[in-house]
């Protein structure tokens, strides 16, 4: 009983702040645009070599994102409470949001794998910096150690990890004939899949909890060492699954076989490659990429056939897009902080 009162009492609160409704809704938004524009990330693989039909890759995949969503918030603190050295309004945090959507949604048309994660984080950044009109507000050395080392640390070791497993998949297969070698590795397919869907629920819906829960404090309705309420947890679980199980398909042709062709034996290799890296990431609260580590793990697949298997070009493409993620979200997420000053505040 108690603890119904103690959450009417905490929608009661939200209710009477409609700026928080707000940054809540447009956060949902956001994980159900997460859902569908990562959906690649998991499933491409297994649907390009035909371990899975799309329809029940992505049903696997929304059921998968839910249950990771639910069983850890190590990267939601460090979204809420890592990043951020200074108390923000709530419609900086929405406008961080809103920045963080318009480019997922540009890199979506486009068909770009690219990182929603990194795309929250850098446009709630850069709101913080023209909302407090000054640098200072930023913990410089959370965004180090929590974002830009396992930025750049995570592809390499999804590279390496991807090289690694398929050099030892071709070692120990050698002598089986290929029919057998594919029907084996299209079961165990589903079940990297699997691991895919779940680490990415585990990792990404984290970061929108974790705004949420940031929104959430800066309104006074939680206090500041109060960790992610089971309500957060459970409306973006449900958001990213849905948006999920709408699916990505301009990303999943460019992760399917626009990097470099895959049989199910490489696709379980990038996908249990990708699912080990991205699991330990999330263990010590690195709020990375999924897109960056999947992707790369692909890579590696391809290169340890042959170097020449990977489309390089297309391969370019797609790191270039990392690299001016963070910048660019830095700055839409300053321009609509911006905007909403001048017209609202």
């Amino acid at each position: 009983m108690r603890a119904v009162l103690e959450f009417l009492i905490l929608w009661y609160t939200i209710f009477m702040s409609g700026i928080i409704i707000g940054v809540v809704i447009v956060a949902l938004i956001f994980e159900f645009i997460n859902g569908f524009h990562d959906t690649a990330n998991a499933i491409a693989t297994s649907v390009y070599t035909r371990a899975l039909t799309a329809g029940k890759a992505i049903v696997l995949a929304a059921g998968m994102n839910f249950c990771g969503a639910l069983v850890s918030e190590h990267v939601a603190k460090t979204i809420s409470s890592g990043l951020v050295g200074v108390e923000i309004e709530e419609y900086v945090v929405l406008a961080a949001l809103l920045g963080a959507i318009i480019w997922n949604l540009i890199t979506w048309w486009q068909g770009i794998p690219s990182s929603s994660s990194h795309a929250l984080i850098g446009s709630l950044i850069g709101a913080t910096i023209v909302r407090t009109a000054s640098l200072d507000g930023v913990i410089w050395s959370g965004v180090a150690q929590k974002v830009l080392i396992p930025l750049v640390a995570s592809p390499f070791i999804g590279f390496f990890v991807g090289f690694g497993l398929m050099k030892l998949i071709y070692r120990l297969c050698q002598n089986q004939t290929p029919g057998k070698v594919n029907g084996l590795f299209a079961k165990l397919q589903v079940a990297s899949a699997a691991l895919v869907a779940f680490s990415h629920g585990t990792n990404d819906a984290q970061k929108t909890m974790g705004i949420i829960t940031l929104a959430l404090v800066s309104g006074s309705v939680l206090p500041a060492d109060a960790g992610v309420p089971l309500w957060v947890k459970v409306v973006c679980a449900v958001a990213i699954a849905t948006g999920t199980s709408v699916g990505g398909w301009k990303i999943m042709k460019t992760m399917g076989g626009g990097v470099t062709k895959l049989q199910p034996p490489g696709g379980f290799a990038a996908q249990a490659s990708a699912t080990a890296v991205i699991e330990g990431m999330s263990m010590v609260g690195a709020p990375i990429s999924t897109t960056h580590v999947i992707t790369s793990a692909v890579m590696g697949v391809g290169s340890a056939k042959r170097l020449s298997a990977v489309k390089w070009g297309k391969a370019k493409d797609i790191v270039l897009t990392w690299c001016i993620t963070l910048p660019i979200a830095a700055a839409l997420g300053g321009a609509c902080t911006f905007l909403i000053q001048l017209l609202f505040v």
